[in-house]
């Protein structure tokens, strides 16, 4: 077994062995996370993926190691939208705060399996056909711009959900939770709970915010060594970001903006990229510049109380 196969088994293994060590050992039972708890799970993961950047460097140099870091960042950075979807949904359907943990740890892992998936699909494709750099240029920078002048206003309805509406026609649903039970027999007859559809609606989520942000690491690299693990990274610290920042979120009014103009930053990377290729420490620094200055114009320019979203 060469070097590449042992360190893709071994990887992987680590990670869901840190992931089933979270749930079933570190943070056992139903309990509401706290914020001090859930800073300090962000700091374990990003201080995780950081020693892994240091890994990255010494392993396969400076490039990777800077496109490894610059890929995490976007990846986490785009993760902040998700944060507000998973607000509205868990609002929407009243789940318990105790119960919040579990859904989401479950969500990443679906998330893991699908974003792998959509990676090395991605991959595949543009190596054998390379004109797909251009429309994935032209996508982003649409998206770009669409992100840019799109209002506050404009909320996903859990409601219209496609899974949601699919799986009330194939499946009983419990009308109430039932613990943090996902399925429930009941006179012979197996019930699925609120509980199981609220990790159906997250898992559709995630695909719905995976088809703008692995375009978006394609468009810095395809090693699929670089943006598998970014992916990784990123999503393993989304639960405890969720918990961290979910009081304060709403005061990054502004982030959208910095999202905006990265994803329009990478897709004329992708452009002009057979005639001018922008070297990496340059694309790492602006995406590190629009965000902090997003978040700074946030802190300067407060939002008035009855400018905040509600949910």
């Amino acid at each position: 077994m060469n070097n590449e196969a042992s360190f893709w088994i071994i990887f992987n293994v680590s990670i869901l062995t840190l992931l089933t060590l979270d749930l079933f050992v570190f943070n056992k039972g139903n309990k509401v996370v706290t914020t001090k708890s859930a800073l300090q799970w962000s700091a374990f993961w990003v201080g995780l993926a950081m020693a892994f950047n240091i890994f990255v460097y010494y392993w396969k140099g400076r490039e990777a190691a800077e496109l490894f870091f610059t890929g995490y960042i976007i990846e986490e950075s785009l993760s902040v939208d998700n944060l507000f979807v998973f607000m509205l949904i868990f609002s929407y359907f009243r789940v318990p705060s105790e119960y919040q943990r579990k859904v989401l740890f479950w969500g990443i892992i679906g998330a893991l399996v699908l974003r792998a998936l959509f990676i090395v699909v991605g991959i595949e494709l543009i190596e054998h056909f390379d004109w797909l750099l251009y429309i994935l240029g032209i996508f982003l920078v649409y998206t770009g711009v669409k992100m840019l002048f799109s209002s506050d206003d404009d909320e996903i309805d859990p409601e219209n959900n496609i899974i949601l509406k699919l799986t009330n026609k194939f499946i009983r649903v419990t009308k109430t939770y039932e613990g943090d039970k996902f399925f429930v027999r009941k006179e012979g007859i197996l019930y699925a709970t609120p509980l199981f559809i609220v990790v159906l609606i997250v898992e559709s989520t995630d695909v719905v915010f995976a088809v703008d942000s692995i375009p978006t690491i394609l468009g810095i690299t395809t090693d699929t060594f670089i943006v598998y693990t970014s992916n990784v990274f990123a999503l393993l610290g989304l639960r405890s970001l969720y918990f961290a920042l979910s009081s304060v979120m709403k005061l990054f009014h502004y982030i959208n903006y910095g999202l905006a103009v990265i994803l329009s930053f990478v897709g004329v990377k992708l452009l002009i990229h057979s005639w001018y290729e922008i070297p990496h420490k340059y694309a790492l620094s602006f995406v590190v510049l629009s965000l902090g200055l997003s978040v700074l114009a946030s802190w300067l320019f407060p939002k008035k109380e009855n400018e905040k979203l509600n949910f």
